[in-house]
């Protein structure tokens, strides 16, 4: 089996079952003068060279495997009775969950694998699952955060400015001081005037402030209204009029947004802000407003005698949580304590065993579902949360100033969450730094990623070549990461094994949402799948229904395929003050509440999910060809000159057009083969050679990843201009919005396809 593994490795195995590798037929196009690569030389002595340094790097590279392989066959037996992959290939047999009715394809499927032991029985709100984690754990570590010693300001030609910070080493906070703290704080905001479900608003980054606020709101029966830090103006604005709150708590950094808002915002009184190493500026707003500082307020609590009201029931509102928009304006989803409670169950069914020196970085948006049920359920399990920023986790970030070590260095966590955006840059990164090296480092590292995950899948693990080859990359991370999940989006499947592999991780999919209070899956710990989601949480019923438009049925053979439909405890009231929309998504059925998901998923033997497509991002062509954005969206991103990518369709024609943003390094690269580089960035995107050859590129991945001719966009657009949520084109998640790309951008959509689409370009 060695011996054939070796064989087969020297070669590659293509998902096609070809058995000659990438990095061979890469070094013979070179030798023939066929590279097609974005670094191709411009003359003829330049391709001689690197013809015969391909030619001396193939001979290396091949004299390595040799060595490899022969080392396989020695220590194999070894590795068979100390790893037992055996126990491997009982897990991939293992059945997650089972339909009730296993013969009607439109029961609801429910999880069987489940922990026997589960903390959470007799829980019913969000604040008593707080104080039972003070209870078990007490002085434990709970949560973490970094002093900031100095901060300034950086500007670039651009015009652009960041914000560089030097921060000191994780100081902890225990159970019990987090408890105290929050029952100070629910004082405080009795002193303020809040009164029980009467909602507040929390507009702030992720931080321990707003872990504070939020416990106490739990504990006063004070519904919490969220609004992502990264929101435009308008979609503030909404979520604030809409609510009637007359408290907000933001921060330092949110409150020049505030003060350009606050006018459009009459019922509002209060404004709390999270203080910063700089003074804040609290001058210009209404009289109407008092404003305090976070500290002010735990003054007030300290100082105050004022009695808590009654504790919240399980379906009492506990959060108020505004989605990212990426169809429009943000639509709040009220979220009961029964339904978080649910939700943390769910999850530690799912993650039974887990280290008991395991510590979490949290610096997804605690605005997300994701995230802060993520956060509760580490709280359960007495895992500590080191808090962070994505412009401070790594050495490398934009926020960390020279010489400052990232979150993740001085953390060194063991587990944390990302969301596939993040997964594709970390990929592509990765493989940046792989282009500096030199030609048999690349090849080398292209091989160790196909021989480590060879005998992964069969059950093994390379601790030598980890060592070797993978722990600078596993450093950039701190080091200890062992567990990653990923939700949000669908993850392709090569980033996914990508990830796996050269972070040395076991990279969890996770799906949910907001509607569901991010309930609905998660791949199990053991589970080494690709391309899957998982098998509903516990306590969360999934089913299958048919949407004939879209030529998708429950009876599909070898899948049932249909749209995802999920019930339970974990279902949310609907939406706030859209009572339409809710009896739209939210349905009764045979005594159950079940929301409609839009997802178009299929159903796998062993009880777990795939995402395959999305009702609202299936188009039809001119000739009745059904695409798939999302699909398309989603394979085109691992393109290592794209960043992001928004594909448009026209019902009236035959072919897809594309946005595309490019990656910066990688365009400038490319202008440089045109003897281009002294361009601007601008220029490089409205540059008709460098637009023509990105294209071509794109071209060539979508054929590499087996998109059809008609899935593959056959023009595009560069976009100089980066999409970030401040400019409203991206979520918070950073999940493309497309309508309002498409708006945007209409005049060169129109161009791409020629003339006027009288809004026939919308993909929905």
């Amino acid at each position: 089996m060695v011996i054939f593994s070796g064989m087969i490795l020297s070669h590659g195995t293509g998902k096609n079952g070809t058995t000659k590798s990438k990095a061979d037929v890469k070094c013979a196009s070179v030798r023939n003068g066929k590279n097609k690569s974005l670094n191709k030389p411009t003359t003829t002595k330049m391709e001689a060279t690197a013809s015969t340094m391909d030619w001396k790097t193939k001979i290396l590279l091949w004299l390595t495997k040799c060595v490899i392989y022969t080392y396989d066959v020695i220590s194999f037996p070894i590795y068979f009775l100390v790893q037992q992959p055996w126990k491997t290939w009982k897990t991939n047999r293992t059945v997650w969950a089972k339909q009730i009715k296993e013969d009607d394809p439109y029961s609801p499927c429910v999880r069987h694998v489940r922990n026997c032991v589960n903390p959470l029985e007799g829980i019913k709100t969000m604040d008593e699952l707080f104080r039972m984690s003070v209870v078990r754990y007490g002085t434990k570590k709970c949560v973490g955060v970094r002093e900031v010693i100095s901060e300034c300001d950086e500007y670039l030609r651009n015009g652009k400015v960041f914000k560089k910070v030097r921060l000191g080493e994780y100081e902890w906070s225990s159970y019990i001081d987090i408890d105290q703290r929050i029952s100070v704080v629910s004082k405080g905001l009795l002193e303020l005037g809040l009164q029980p479900r009467k909602q507040i608003v929390i507009f702030a980054e992720t931080r321990i402030e707003w872990l504070l606020i939020c416990q106490a709101c739990f504990r006063i029966n004070v519904p919490v209204a969220t609004l992502y830090a990264t929101l435009g103006e308008d979609g503030i604005i909404h979520g604030i009029n809409e609510t009637e709150v007359t408290h907000i708590f933001t921060s330092h950094d949110l409150m020049p947004k505030l003060k350009k808002i606050i006018e459009k915002t009459p019922a509002v009184t209060h404004i709390v802000y999270m203080e910063n190493i700089r003074p804040t500026d609290t001058k210009g707003f209404p009289e109407r407003v008092k404003v305090c500082s976070f500290s002010q307020l735990e003054t007030m609590g300290t100082n105050s005698t004022a009695v808590s009201p009654d504790p919240p029931e399980p379906h009492d509102l506990a959060v108020l949580m505004y989605t990212s928009g990426s169809t429009g304006t943000p639509k709040g989803v009220m979220l009961t304590h029964k339904n978080m409670v649910t939700t943390a169950f769910g999850l530690l069914d799912c993650i039974p065993k887990l280290k008991p020196d395991e510590v979490y970085i949290g610096y997804l948006p605690l605005a997300h579902a994701y995230e802060i049920s993520a956060e509760c359920f580490f709280f359960v399990m007495g895992i500590p949360v080191g808090y962070s920023s994505p412009h401070t986790i790594t050495d490398k970030s934009t926020g960390i100033m020279t010489g400052c070590k990232g979150d993740a260095s001085i953390l060194k966590p063991t587990i944390m969450t990302t969301v596939p955006l993040m997964a594709d840059r970390i990929r592509k990164g990765v493989m940046e730094a792989t282009r500096q090296k030199s030609r048999f480092a690349q090849e080398f590292f292209k091989f160790a990623l196909e021989y480590k995950l060879f005998w992964f899948r069969k059950g093994f693990r390379t601790p030598i070549l980890n060592r070797l080859v993978f722990k600078p990359i596993k450093e950039m991370i701190g080091g200890n990461v062992r567990i990653m999940a990923c939700g949000g989006a669908p993850l392709s499947p090569d980033t996914h094994d990508f990830i796996r592999m050269a972070l040395d991780v076991q990279m969890l999919q996770a799906y949910g949402m907001t509607e569901t209070a991010a309930s609905a899956t998660l791949m199990a710990v053991n589970d080494y799948s690709t391309g899957r989601v998982g098998a509903p949480l516990s306590n969360c019923y999934m089913r299958i229904v048919d949407w004939p438009e879209g030529n998708y049925h429950a009876t599909d053979k070898p899948y049932p395929r249909g749209e995802i439909v999920i019930g339970g405890d974990c279902v949310t009231l609907g939406y706030f003050k859209n009572d339409s929309l809710t009896k739209e998504c939210f349905k009764e059925e045979d005594g159950m509440k079940w929301f409609y998901t839009g997802d178009i998923g299929e159903m796998h033997p062993d009880g777990t999910f795939k995402i395959i497509d999305r009702k609202k991002d299936l188009v039809k062509l001119q000739y009745g060809e059904y695409i798939s954005l999302g699909k398309v969206e989603a394979e085109l991103k691992t393109c290592p000159i794209v960043d992001n990518i928004c594909v448009v369709a026209n019902g009236l024609k035959d072919y897809l057009v594309a946005l595309v943003v490019p990656n910066t390094e990688q365009l400038k690269r490319l202008a440089k083969s045109f003897d281009k580089e002294h361009l601007s960035l601008q220029e490089m995107c409205s540059d008709s050679s460098i637009t023509s050859a990105v294209s071509k590129a794109i071209v060539q991945h979508g054929q590499k990843c087996k998109l059809m001719r008609t899935e593959i966009p056959t023009k595009i657009k560069l976009c100089a201009k980066e999409w970030q949520p401040e400019t409203g084109l991206v979520t918070a998640a950073f999940k493309i919005r497309r309508k309002c790309i498409e708006q945007f951008y209409q005049s060169s959509i129109e161009e791409m396809y020629g003339s006027s689409l009288n809004g026939s370009s919308k993909s929905t």
